[in-house]
């Protein structure tokens, strides 16, 4: 097994060469298991990439086009990292890449003495081209008084350790900043400055770039939108949502200002040394990946600090379709474990609509989560509420509704199941299980019946009931419910929700108010069973 190590990249003017023997020596020397004849064979091979003009594959951030005859290696290839490496191994390491930022950014002047700082970056069984692409991207893009060191922390064990390799990054860095990206990524033009400019202005103000995308398939290097900002559906996924109008109001229309986001994507930010240790660094408690981002986005918001999108930084990252990596137990396992402990240690009473959802969470040891209780109370962090009602209004948790459970037909004793399907799509119609997940539905005190971020919908009479963006408007999504008659009436069409009809068994449907069982529903709260 390769032991954990971390290479620190000395910035000099004859670090062309020196990057590439940096990378393979440290290679070498801590792989066991691998053939030497066949690996070091990639040294020529990344030399020549390195030595390609601005003319070659994938320049301005162009695709790359693979030729027909080289497909079913590419696809091979892919295998190994779920990107196409093939594509990857063709573009050169300092490859140019168009400047997407607005026109207003370009024109930004930044003060003299911003804070330099260290990059960290964390790789496991990553390819060489996109991590020695990654750093060259920060070197050539970077201005050379703000950059100190660029640490490539190499987390080779068999389990994975990615929350612990970064602290050890983080620990070894000397920066007034510390700056946090993935291995495979791509810096623009001036995506650093307004990122420490940030800081500078005030040191609690933890910054992440926009997020361009490079594809996975073709390396097309595609800008992200200034548009769109961090949140988390019922499961505690991180999605990205848009920017509400109340946001582009505080900011009076300028979007070359930072955007206050409520989450982060987790891999790419940019926070104040003493600050990262002030409010305790990453959860030490927390498994390899997935989680440590809205932990610490609750944490940041709720003990004092903000959390931020600076709209004239861009970093292009590799978005992947499925992740080359196992871990120990399944990733379910983990990411379960890593949100029972933000849920235990952040979200109050809330914690309670989560493990409804996802009633396997509750049967997940977590281990001890009192040091980090602890430091909430040190740092005299606000309730979940808070957050909620402050930073995240538009969240997809209700904070106010009558029924967070299962919605019973009285005459078949089946439930309303959202059959794990999306967007546009009807909503289904099951045996009742009892087990929350699918059939949690939520009646909210606007009349909404919610599943995540999508509502019960009709647009016409007798239906069909579909599943679309809750809008918060009332109109076609509005629901009245009747605890008497225990009926749901859709107002605008003056019609109940009835069970399915012959045509379709698994989709409930409207039919003109008759009083029928068909047309009684019970809203039960679901309880949990630690």
């Amino acid at each position: 097994m390769r032991r954990f190590v971390y290479c620190k990249v000395v910035l000099t003017t004859s670090l062309v060469w020196v990057l590439v023997d940096v990378f393979l020596l440290l290679y070498f020397s801590e792989c066991n298991k691998c053939d030497d004849r066949k690996d070091r064979s990639l040294l020529p091979a990344l030399r020549a990439v390195m030595s390609r003009t601005h003319e070659g594959p994938g320049e301005m951030g162009k695709a790359v086009i693979i030729p027909k005859e080289d497909q079913e290696k590419m696809k091979e290839l892919f295998k190994i990292n779920q990107f196409n490496l093939m594509a990857s191994d063709m573009i050169a390491l300092n490859r140019s890449l168009p400047d997407v930022r607005l026109d207003g950014c370009k024109t930004k002047v930044y003060p003299d003495d911003l804070p330099n700082t260290s990059i960290v970056i964390v790789f496991h069984n990553e390819a060489w081209s996109t991590l020695l692409r990654t750093v060259h991207s920060v070197i050539n893009r970077s201005p050379r008084h703000l950059l100190v060191e660029i640490l490539l922390v190499d987390d080779a064990s068999e389990r994975g350790r990615g929350n612990f390799m970064k602290l050890r990054g983080a620990a070894a860095s000397r920066g007034q900043v510390i700056t946090f990206l993935d291995a495979h990524c791509e810096c623009t033009v001036g995506w650093l400055e307004p990122l420490l400019a940030r800081i500078k202005e005030d040191r609690k103000a933890v910054v992440c770039p926009i997020i361009d995308v490079i594809s996975d398939e073709t390396f097309e290097y595609m800008a992200g939108s200034d548009m769109t900002y961090g949140g988390f559906n019922w499961k505690l996924n991180f999605r990205w949502y848009p920017v509400p109008q109340r946001e582009m109001d505080r900011r009076k229309g300028d979007r070359t200002l930072p955007v206050r986001t409520p989450t982060m994507a987790g891999g790419l930010f940019s926070i104040d040394r003493s600050y990262f240790e002030e409010i305790g660094t990453y959860d030490p408690g927390m498994d390899i990946w997935g989680g440590e981002n809205l932990e610490m986005s609750f944490r940041i918001w709720q003990c004092g600090g903000s959390l931020e999108i600076v709209t004239c930084s861009h970093v292009g990252h590799v978005f992947r379709k499925a992740t080359p990596y196992s871990f120990p137990g399944g990733t379910g396992q983990v990411i379960n474990k890593n949100n029972r402990r933000l849920a235990e240690v952040w979200m109050d009473e809330f914690k309670d609509f989560f493990y409804i959802i996802s009633p396997g969470v509750v049967r997940v040891d977590y281990g001890d989560v009192s040091a980090r209780k602890a430091l909430r109370e040190a740092l005299q962090c606000k309730p979940f509420s808070w957050y909620l009602e402050n930073i995240y209004p538009d969240s997809q948790i209700p904070r106010r509704y009558y029924s967070l459970g299962e919605i019973r037909n009285v005459e078949t004793n089946q439930c309303v199941d959202n059959m794990g399907r999306k967007e546009n799509e009807k909503v289904g119609f099951f045996n009742c299980h009892g087990m929350g997940g699918n059939q949690v539905f939520s009646y909210t005190a606007d009349k909404e019946i919610r599943t995540d971020d999508l509502c019960l919908d009709v647009s016409r009479l007798n239906g069909p009931v579909v599943m679309l963006k809750c809008h918060h408007m009332k109109g076609n999504q509005m629901f009245e419910y009747d605890a008497e008659r225990l009926t749901l009436l859709h107002v605008n069409s003056n019609q109940c929700l009835d069970m399915p009809s012959e045509e379709d068994k698994m989709v409930p449907t409207l039919r003109d108010c008759n009083g029928s069982r068909s047309q009684q529903w019970l809203l039960r709260n679901m309880t949990l069973s630690m």
